[in-house]
């Protein structure tokens, strides 16, 4: 019979709140460390690599303070008509994101790292949602961003919030995924690593 944990402890490498939340879900203990990482996009680099790299990156960083233990790597990148979309950091980016976005369908990307920091293993996975935008009014979106200013999520929008009112529809193995972790893979993966959720 497996047990949840023995030797290790669980690291969830990230600073997002939303993060965070989501893995509350799981029932297990973990702590939270901040990885110090470039978030620059690479000359050329696809969205999807982006977000897979970045996760891996977080995760590796953390590895540092954490030599035997789980560690959870996340990052998400949006695509729409070849253009990379990450986060906007301020208004007048976010109200051009929402403006670009709007009656669009807009591919989220999300990638999900577990770094065994003990053993070097590494485990990545991608998942990716399509996400219909409705068409959005220039009122609607400067409303939008005046109650949530979300200048810190990818693609100008908290899905766990009231961002849920900018979808017409989603398509998703995890909707988790959208929000920023895909807990149905984490929970795979974390199986992988003799760590049994339920």
């Amino acid at each position: 019979m497996k047990t949840q944990h023995l030797t290790q402890k669980l690291v969830l490498g990230s600073s997002s709140s939303y993060r965070y939340e989501l893995l509350l879900r799981l029932q297990i203990p973990f702590e939270v460390s901040s990885p110090d990482i470039d978030e620059t996009s690479l000359s050329g680099e696809l969205p999807e690599a982006t977000a897979c790299r970045l996760a891996e990156n977080k995760a590796r960083a953390v590895a540092a303070v954490y030599p035997n233990a789980l560690i959870i790597g996340a990052d998400q990148m949006a695509s729409l008509s070849g253009s990379q979309i990450g986060k906007p950091f301020n208004h007048e980016n976010a109200t051009k994101q929402l403006y670009f976005m709007r009656g669009k369908e807009v591919i989220f990307h999300t990638a999900l790292s577990l770094f065994n920091s003990h053993s070097g293993r590494m485990q990545s996975r991608l998942i990716s949602s399509l996400v219909k935008f409705r068409e959005l009014s220039d009122r609607q979106v400067s409303n939008y961003l005046a109650k949530e200013q979300p200048y810190h999520c990818t693609g100008s929008a908290k899905y766990e919030g009231l961002g849920i009112a900018l979808i017409e529809r989603m398509e998703s193995d995890d909707p988790n995924a959208l929000i920023g972790l895909p807990l149905i893979a984490l929970v795979e993966m974390l199986a992988h690593e003799g760590v049994e959720v339920v």
